[in-house]
């Protein structure tokens, strides 16, 4: 099933465990061999694998477990910052702060869903 944004968080977790099974069979390895090598509890393993909410830590020892840790740049790859950016914000860039500047900046501030 490929993920797609119009899935439930149930649904993609669900799917999510599936692949994970899938690729620990792929490597021949049982939930209880996989919990040695990650550090964690079988119980975990059974968690991620049935599609349940494990903490994000586990998932992280999982994926270096399974030989996936490199896919997690893939995942959320390191933001670019071009050149011309960079001279932008190196000008940009406060070299101190006045009590004046503070007291100002705190009365324009919203939480934003003020009208």
């Amino acid at each position: 099933m490929k993920i797609t944004s119009n899935l439930t968080d149930q649904t993609v977790l669900h799917e999510l465990g599936e692949r994970l099974a899938r690729r620990r069979i792929e490597l021949a390895k049982t939930q209880m061999q996989l919990a040695e090598e990650s550090g964690l509890a079988r119980r975990t393993i059974q968690y991620a694998e049935a599609g349940r909410s494990i903490q994000s830590e586990s998932l992280v020892r999982l994926f270096r477990a399974l030989g996936l840790f490199e896919t997690l740049d893939a995942l959320l790859p390191e933001q670019q910052v071009s050149p011309m950016d960079l001279l932008k914000l190196k000008k940009k860039a406060r070299k101190r702060v006045r009590a004046a500047q503070v007291a100002q900046e705190a009365e324009d501030w919203q939480w934003g869903d003020e009208s």
